[in-house]
Parts: C-alpha cells; sequence; structure tokens
C-alpha cells in the first residue's frame, strides 16, 4: 500500500447460507455454478457481507471462483460499506483465495478505502482472514 494509513485486519467469519446454482455439466467434467452467500466477521472486521460468485470446476477436483461481496460493518473504528472482488482457485493439494478492495465502493467512514487480502480455509471448514486496508 502506498499511504502511511495501512493496517492489517484478521479474523473469522462463518458462511451462515449458501444458495448455490449448478449449471448443466458439460461432458468433458467440466462444470459452472452460481452461488450466493452471506457471512458474519468477527476479528478485525465486525459485520455482515453478502457475495455473489462464479463457480467452476473439473473432472480433476481442480475448482475455482470468482465473484464480488458487499461488507457492511465496523473495521479500525470505521463504519460503513465496501465492495470486494474475490479470485480463487485450487485443487487436492493446494488452493488460494484472495481479494482486492473495489476502488471508489467505500461508503461512510470507508470512502477512499483500498487494499487486499487473503482467505484461508481450514481442513475442519473454518475460515481466518488478513485485510490490509488504507485509505486515500
Amino acid at each position: 500500500m502506498t499511504t502511511d494509513t495501512a493496517a492489517r485486519h484478521t479474523g473469522t467469519f462463518s458462511i451462515d447460507s449458501w444458495d448455490q446454482q449448478d449449471d448443466d455439466p458439460r461432458d468433458d467434467g467440466f462444470a459452472t455454478g452460481r452461488a450466493t452467500l452471506t457471512k458474519t466477521f468477527d476479528g478485525g472486521l465486525a459485520g455482515t457481507s453478502t457475495t455473489r460468485i462464479l463457480l467452476a470446476g473439473t473432472a480433476s477436483g481442480s475448482r475455482a471462483y470468482c465473484g464480488f461481496e458487499h461488507f457492511t460493518g465496523t473495521v479500525g473504528g470505521r463504519t460503513g460499506t465496501f465492495a470486494l472482488r474475490h479470485a480463487a482457485e485450487g485443487d487436492a493439494d493446494e488452493q488460494w483465495m484472495t481479494w482486492t478492495v473495489v476502488r471508489g465502493s467505500g461508503t461512510g467512514g470507508f470512502v477512499g478505502v483500498h487494499g487486499e487480502g487473503r482467505i484461508t480455509r481450514h481442513d475442519d471448514g473454518s475460515h481466518t482472514y488478513w485485510l490490509d486496508l488504507g485509505f486515500a
């Protein structure tokens, strides 16, 4: 980040709802779908979000998704909303999930917010995150 107000925020989130619609799989094993999910955040981010993602999977077990998340809550004493762009990919051996703040999406105390972070899904199904945020 290029601002002196950048800070790392860490914590956990729970997935409160997951509504998935699968498209027809192809003969070669490639399948797509879409999902809408809601989350509750604890830790550095305190609030809720709604996320819409596009999903893809292969016959070999590789999978990927991309989408957008709209967060409402409090971070570092600031309250408002902002949007995050998701990108993720994984297979049986490794996975990665990243977030990037959609510039210009901040409202209330998040006007001017920018940043990026990472989500980790653990073997027990729980999730942790870090998100570095700064303000222009």
